[in-house]
């Protein structure tokens, strides 16, 4: 994720020291729909039920395109306008981040949240 600037309508929200190196990659869980000027190989994504296309998970609910081994987005460049703009520490970010670690330390397994 990239960090928020100052220039930035929130940037009074976001903690900053908040971050991803930290994380278990919560965000990357999550469901993310493809716009149609996003430019993401077909190939990453999926539709749903409702006709919205998304990109696509893996067997644990990951988003296809994170490099497990750097843990990573592989198509960064490429990636999403909704994953450009989740900015880590923000709000939304710290929420998904809590309720993640409520549900572990209560033993109750991740759940994709559907689309």
């Amino acid at each position: 994720m990239a960090p928020v600037t100052a220039d930035d309508a929130f940037a009074e929200s976001v903690d900053p020291s908040v971050s991803c190196s930290s994380c278990d990659a919560v965000c990357c869980r999550l469901t993310v729909v493809v716009m149609p000027e996003d430019r993401i190989p077909r190939h990453l994504t999926t539709d749903t039920a409702q006709g919205l296309e998304v990109m696509a998970r893996d067997e644990e609910g990951w988003c296809v395109a994170v490099d497990h081994a750097r843990m990573c987005c592989s198509i960064y460049e490429q990636r999403p306008a909704i994953c450009r703009k989740f900015a880590m520490g923000s709000p939304y970010c710290r929420d998904e981040r809590a309720t993640y670690r409520e549900q572990m330390l209560r033993g109750i397994p991740l759940v994709l949240r559907d689309e």
